[in-house]
């Protein structure tokens, strides 16, 4: 018989009564963690604070790095050597008052045995609720039971009661009595061009391209393919050194007449002459480009919808992908001809670009730019981070900011409205502009699509784009980043925190329509649209169907 060494048993630490562990997950970018520890030491030390009101202790589970000038999970490595010290049935709490890269702690977490509560900041100038939602909608996905819970500053009664109930029962119920499941529809115009849709799609199959998918960490953001083909849809994956070797290719000549015809429309850019931390017109022709690049390789390969990564590899290459992304996104933008130059690509039609590869808005954004060109609407769609927001007026209105651009028809007047700012340096170190406005008042259909126990789910509602003063608009912008685009949101029938607790991802997919009765027909429609193609569909508020 044979003999071997064998490793030595893995071993954990035990849980100790009242002591709850703590970790942080962080970007992947060292120059945003540096930036972003102190408001986490600020958010820590209030959550430490508050829990300490009960008599519970907080064991921050991995060191400040002197190196390194922060003290976050950077790593996927570094995540699974945090765990090894963590008791696997000890109450596990992830604090978030930044953007963070959710894979960093994912495999601690889809094993861990304990209560796990998800705490972040709600605030406007560091994205905590958004690396929350990323978090949570990771969990969601694995099938790992969580809490969560948010504050503005740690001390609220509504907080302090959420913990209070973690602390003694593991767990923190929010009211989620807005979210329904769609039920039967009547039928109607709209479920019957839903449907016909779906059966298209099923019949005739679709490709969206993925450059680098899931290189941002989002885990939430990949659906598997086994989850996505059944719906018609297929991946083509994509290199991102295929786009930038494309970007080599494109004359100087051609991305100039880009610039040429935004300049044209009226678009304006805030330009300087430091590479380094501002806006430039070499950044630009790069961005221009990219543009033209992604159409080409886009038409290469037949894809119907496409969704650049750009942050992790290609940001050490070239400026940002946003200004790309949400002219992609609109059916009046730069002309760009096929390679023989026999045709114009998508030809007074957008290409729907998935900002940061976000699979569950690919899917979104394709159907609905289906629906909405068949209803005769405006089919430009978007993502937006799911940002911050604050009562005015005796309403809580939602700021929802993109990365860099929405397409410009979702501003009152267009490209004349429309800025190009500089990418802000910690996150974007080679610049790039965006595309800066106020989204327009008018009726929104908002909607998100995720994985939860192995099965597509989509969450359908109304909002309604509102028109703030320009001083409040402005402060807002200040509040969060004022290089980026926002819309001003009231959704219908859905709190602040009911919609927390419920939505599964940091972003969310908008489209408008022209007014209230064509919004709710629309959402009828997409309604009617995923359920026919087997999406577990669920209405939000005050959506019906």
């Amino acid at each position: 018989m044979s003999t071997y060494t064998l490793p030595a048993a893995p071993s954990r630490p035990a849980a100790e009564p009242t002591t709850a562990y703590l970790i942080a997950s962080g970007d992947l970018r060292p120059a945003a963690n540096r930036a972003g520890w102190p408001v986490q030491q600020r958010m820590e030390a209030a959550v430490t604070a508050a829990l300490a009101e009960f008599g519970w202790t907080v064991r921050r589970a991995h060191p400040y790095d002197e190196n390194k000038g922060h003290g976050f999970i950077d790593s996927q490595r570094l995540g699974l050597e945090v765990f090894k010290s963590i008791p696997p049935e000890a109450p596990l709490i992830v604090a978030e008052a930044v953007w963070q890269y959710s894979h960093h702690v994912l495999a601690g977490l889809r094993t861990h045995q304990g209560p796990i509560l998800t705490v972040a900041n709600f605030a406007g100038d560091w994205p905590g609720l958004v690396g929350l939602l990323g978090v949570n909608a990771g969990l969601a996905k694995m099938g790992v039971g969580y809490s969560t819970i948010w504050s503005v500053d740690f001390t609220d009664e509504w907080f302090k009661a959420g913990l209070r109930s973690w602390v003694s029962t593991g767990s923190i119920v929010h009211d989620t009595s807005h979210v329904r499941p769609l039920g039967e529809q009547a039928d109607t115009a709209e479920t019957e061009l839903g449907q016909a849709l779906a059966a298209q799609l099923l019949a005739d199959k679709a490709i969206i391209g993925v450059f680098d998918e899931g290189c941002m960490g989002m885990y939430n953001a990949i659906i598997d393919d086994e989850l996505m083909n059944p719906l018609g849809i297929y991946k083509e994956r994509l290199s991102q050194s295929a786009l930038w070797a494309e970007m080599q290719r494109v004359p100087d000549a051609e991305a100039d007449a880009v610039g040429a015809w935004l300049a044209a429309k009226g678009m304006k850019f805030e330009l300087g002459t430091d590479e380094a931390t501002e806006l430039t017109e070499a950044q630009l022709r790069w961005q221009y480009k990219m543009y033209i690049a992604a159409l080409r390789i886009s038409d290469d390969y037949g894809l119907d919808a496409v969704g650049i990564q750009y942050q992790q590899g290609l940001k050490d290459l070239s400026p940002a992908s946003d200004l790309a992304e949400g002219l992609l996104n609109n059916a009046d933008r730069p002309p760009v001809t096929s390679r023989d130059g026999t045709r114009v690509l998508w030809e007074g039609r957008p290409l729907p670009h998935f900002n940061e590869a976000d699979e569950g808005v690919a899917v979104d954004a394709l159907v609905t730019n289906r629906l909405w060109t068949a209803m005769g609407l405006d089919p430009a769609t978007t993502l937006h981070d799911v940002r911050w927001g604050e009562e005015y007026d005796g309403e809580f209105v939602w700021v929802w900011e993109i990365s860099g651009s929405v397409p410009p028809s979702h501003f009152a007047t267009g490209y004349a409205e429309a800025v190009g700012r500089r990418q802000d340096p910690v996150y974007f170190p080679l610049g790039g502009s965006t595309i800066k406005g106020i989204s327009k008042p008018g009726e929104v259909v908002w909607s998100r699509i995720f994985v939860q126990g192995n099965a597509l789910h989509a969450d359908l509602g109304r909002a309604t784009a509102v028109a703030l003063p320009t001083e409040e608009s402005e402060r807002r912008s200040q509040a969060t980043t004022p290089a980026w685009p926002i819309m001003h949101a009231v959704l219908h029938g859905v709190t602040r925190d009911q919609f927390m607790a419920r939505h599964k991802a940091n972003h969310l997919n908008v489209a408008y329509a022209p007014d209230a009765g064509t919004a709710d027909k629309a959402l009828a429609a997409k309604a009617a649209l995923l359920s026919a193609l087997g999406v577990q569909v669920y209405l939000c508020g005050d959506a019906t169907c």
